[in-house]
């Protein structure tokens, strides 16, 4: 558990990291931040009452240090969205906390940032006047986005998040593996034979 909490917290400075130097000049970083992947890592392989908390003390987290450094208020519509996206993430990571495995949690991974992506996009579309509301202005969000924001298009923070949450997602399975199964060989190391 403590390599996967260490990830975790890597992931919260990572984001505020990358959060904090997008402006500048770094748009490649734009979104690469494993947000889905915590939400469905912590879901699946955390006790009870971690497996929400975690995610959403992170996010928390590194949006108040990203936010105050950008004079953006806490609580706004889209940042209430993200924590809505990221709850049902965590409801897919609940799904598969039975079945966690690299091959199972690795297209849970690839569902978590699709369903992240789509929510955000689509709660964007409706909220924001600068989209016309119709299939187009759907499409255009969550293609190329606004024309005030054409350097880092909307498609380059899906596959970002994408490739961050698999990186992380990976990573977690592995730290969470390599926990047990150096708890197992403990285990049994210790563990006294019959006479």
């Amino acid at each position: 558990m403590i390599p996967a909490i260490f990830l975790v917290l890597c992931a919260v400075a990572y984001r505020i990291a990358t959060g904090l130097m997008i402006h500048s000049g770094s748009t490649w970083l734009s979104n690469f931040a494993p947000l889905a992947a915590l939400a469905l890592c912590s879901a699946a392989y955390f006790p009870a009452r971690l497996k929400f908390t975690v995610p959403f003390a992170a996010l928390l987290l590194s949006d108040v240090v990203i936010n105050a450094a950008y004079h953006a208020p806490i609580v706004d519509g889209i940042i209430l969205c993200r924590y809505l996206a990221l709850a049902i993430v965590g409801l897919i990571g609940l799904a598969f906390q039975r079945r966690r495995s690299l091959a199972t949690m690795i297209p849970a991974s690839i569902i978590g940032s699709t369903v992240f992506y789509f929510i955000t996009n689509l709660f964007s579309w409706i909220s924001d006047p600068g989209y016309v509301k119709n299939f187009a202005g759907l499409i255009q969000s969550l293609t190329v986005g606004l024309t005030q924001y054409r350097s880092t298009p909307t498609w380059m923070f899906f596959r970002n998040s994408l490739v961050s949450d698999l990186i992380f997602t990976a990573a977690f399975v592995l730290c969470m593996s390599f926990g047990q199964s150096s708890a197992d060989t403990h285990a049994r190391v210790t563990t006294p034979r019959p006479a």
